[in-house]
């Protein structure tokens, strides 16, 4: 199979797709302003091709897209369909027909076929529903959150929604990845209460109000709390692996995360390892299980890309996927891997 990208940072759609020819899978990454209209464009253009989009950046091994409009196709060996879930707020369940008709459609299993997904919110709720049809047939599933809670298949626009594309990969194997650039801190471990589930929020660890304890742990400000989480996120257990939850804002004793915390969850605090040495490792890892690739698509955190960014890494970090071969992917809200959803993380598919 082949992996196309595109940009135009004019946010010209036709610009972003010069040169793609006969795709059979579509993902498009634009901006508020222009989204609507480019998915119309789309369809236009490519009438019939199963595609999927959001709102968020883009990227390759060359450049980000901060804003505009990227363009990520697949052809020339995949089978593919497109769908959404509705109303993911209430009840994504109500729709899970199609995406089992979906599967039946592409007629993959674990080994050659991944479902990539752009999420509108109630990430949690929405990655159980599928796992429900995705767990029999082994199919890993990659994506995340793209921004203004709005997302769009086939041509058409979509709120309060998941979408999702079923990719076979016609001429070889498929595998997830996530990659984790934080550990735990040795004797901070803590029982959440006092939360506040449908807002994201911490009241209290181990009784003591919440943004006290990060405060005291670190050594930070109130203000720098927001930006301290780049490098100390909380981790919830959750069996051998660690979510990783963002703080997102401090609301009085306080914080508010990207993730839901529950209470009596055990957390953890995480800080930042050496994430060079990290990537490297996932680099190798997958060329020992993949000595002929054909493509990468990965989502990396919003939160990564401008700890990135900040460390004057963010193009060393894609020079560094280069090596893989034709790597290319979005910068999400959150991030999508198989059941779980997860923060400051970065997950991919790999196609032979």
């Amino acid at each position: 199979m082949k992996q196309y990208f595109g940009m135009s940072r004019r946010g010209e759609l036709r610009e972003a797709v010069q040169g793609l020819d006969r795709p059979q899978f579509i993902m498009l990454l634009s901006n508020k302003e222009q989204f609507e209209a480019h998915v119309r464009e789309l369809e236009g253009i490519y009438p019939g091709v199963p595609s999927i989009g959001c709102i968020g950046m883009s990227y390759d091994t060359r450049m980000v897209v901060e804003s505009g409009v990227g363009v990520i196709a697949f052809s020339d060996g995949v089978k593919a369909a497109a769908n959404v879930l509705e109303e993911v707020s209430v009840m994504p369940v109500k729709y899970i027909q199609r995406l089992e008709q979906d599967v039946k459609t592409a007629g993959g299993a674990g080994n050659d076929t991944v479902c990539i997904d752009f999420c509108t919110g109630n990430d949690a709720c929405v990655l159980t529903t599928i796992n429900t049809v995705l767990k029999h047939k082994g199919i890993s599933l990659i994506g995340g959150t793209g921004d203004a809670g709005k997302v769009s298949a086939n041509g058409k626009v979509y709120e309060d929604a998941v979408v999702y594309g079923i990719i076979k990969n016609l001429n070889g194997r498929v595998k997830a990845y996530k990659e984790n650039i934080y550990h735990r801190m040795e004797n901070h471990q803590f029982i959440a209460s006092q939360t506040d589930r449908a807002n994201y929020v911490i009241g209290a660890l181990n009784d003591r109000p919440a943004r006290q304890v990060y405060q005291d742990i670190l050594g930070v400000s109130e203000q720098d709390i927001t930006t301290q989480t780049f490098k100390n996120p909380f981790g919830k257990l959750n069996g051998d692996d660690t979510c990783i939850i963002s703080i997102k804002e401090v609301k009085g004793d306080a914080l508010s995360c990207f993730r839901q915390v529950n209470d009596s969850d055990v957390l953890v605090m995480l800080e930042l390892g050496d994430y060079k040495e990290v990537v490297r490792q996932t680099i190798r890892e997958i060329q020992k299980d993949f000595p002929r690739i054909s493509a990468v698509f990965s989502v990396n955190c919003l939160f990564r890309y401008l700890l990135f960014t900040q460390n004057n890494y963010m193009q060393e970090y894609l020079d560094e996927m280069g090596a893989l071969g034709n790597h290319a992917g979005f910068v999400g809200y959150g991030e999508h891997y198989n059941n779980r959803f997860v923060n400051q993380s970065m997950t991919c598919v790999v196609f032979e």
